[in-house]
């Protein structure tokens, strides 16, 4: 367990891409980092990381790995665990772990991510990150040419509908509790042979270990290879409310899309001292664009640092010279 003696430039709060590109990045510029991780990524259920320059198709597990050891190699700490709260303290911030631990940083970057709270409907969840997602991006190819529904949920729906049109012609928007598209989004719907199916779906139906479709409450089976549905993505900065800074809703009209902490473009948050980056910020972002922020978030946070020990080395020489 870290002791409460020690104290770091920064302490990383989430050791995904954004967290460990950021810590990468403040190690080579030679602070004093702990990455603080509760080993739960967003993205555990997914076989793969896509869209990754180089690293297209790594596993997840194996990206933070590599990751974490490019960051020990240049001296940077690791602890294991959950953040329960951070507090102010005279010249920065105390951490609190969830066994009851502490420790002191000058300044906090929070890269925790996001959880992704899915639809209650029965064997959904079993399936998340396999054949239920989310993502025509992160997931599309895989399921190219196959038997598609998506659910819907939200206003999004008959959007990720056409997305996922362009990766097969068979793609069945599944009303569930949703109302019948409006005049222009059937029209848009029929061009593009996208049937839509009434009623709620009571159940996602599995043959093996594959997707069969899905079971509405009528009593229906709808035939699927995979199912596309719209989480509500929830920051994870509970613990960030004893600094004061609280979560925002990311709407489309009525619909709550989810929760993020807002910022500037480089991850400055309204508490002075406290960056963020990646999914906890940035609803949207796949994991290269989250490593992105991550840099960002560390160099915007490493100028900060810079400055502040400019100002203390300019007063400590004028109190020198003064006393001379």
């Amino acid at each position: 367990m870290v002791a409460m003696a020690e104290r770091y430039d920064v302490v990383v709060i989430g050791g995904g891409a954004a967290g460990l590109s950021g810590a990468l990045a403040l190690v080579r510029a030679r602070r004093r980092v702990l990455v603080i991780d509760s080993s739960a990524p967003r993205n555990a259920p997914a076989a793969h990381v896509h869209n990754f320059l180089t690293r297209d198709g790594t596993p997840p597990g194996e990206l933070y790995s590599l990751g974490r050891a490019e960051v020990a190699g240049y001296g940077g700490e690791f602890v294991s665990g959950a953040v329960t709260g951070a507090a102010r303290d005279d010249d920065g911030f105390t951490v609190t772990l969830a066994g009851g631990g502490t420790v002191r940083a000058r300044r906090l970057l929070v890269t925790t991510g996001l959880v992704d709270e899915l639809p209650d409907v029965p064997g959904l969840a079993e399936r998340w990150g396999r054949d239920v997602l989310h993502c025509p991006y992160c997931h599309g190819w895989e399921v190219r040419d196959q038997v598609i529904g998506v659910l819907a949920t939200g206003p999004m729906a008959v959007h990720q509908a056409l997305l996922f049109r362009q990766l097969s012609d068979d793609v069945t928007l599944l009303l569930h509790t949703a109302p019948a598209p409006a005049a222009e989004e059937a029209e848009q719907l029929a061009a593009r042979g996208i049937a839509c199916v009434e009623g709620e779906v009571a159940e996602v139906q599995v043959d093996g270990d594959r997707l069969s479709g899905v079971r509405l409450r009528s009593g229906a089976v709808v035939p699927l290879q995979a199912l596309v549905v719209a989480p509500r993505f929830t920051a994870r900065a509970d613990f960030l409310g004893s600094l004061g800074l609280e979560t925002a809703e990311l709407t489309m009209g009525e619909h709550v899309l989810g929760s993020y902490v807002p910022a500037d473009p480089m991850g400055a948050t309204a508490v002075p001292g406290v960056w963020v980056a990646g999914n906890v910020t940035d609803l949207k972002a796949q994991v290269i664009s989250s490593a992105a922020a991550g840099l960002n978030a560390a160099a915007a946070l490493n100028a900060d640092l810079v400055a502040e020990e400019a100002r203390t080395a300019v007063r400590r020489t004028r109190a020198l010279a003064g006393a001379r």
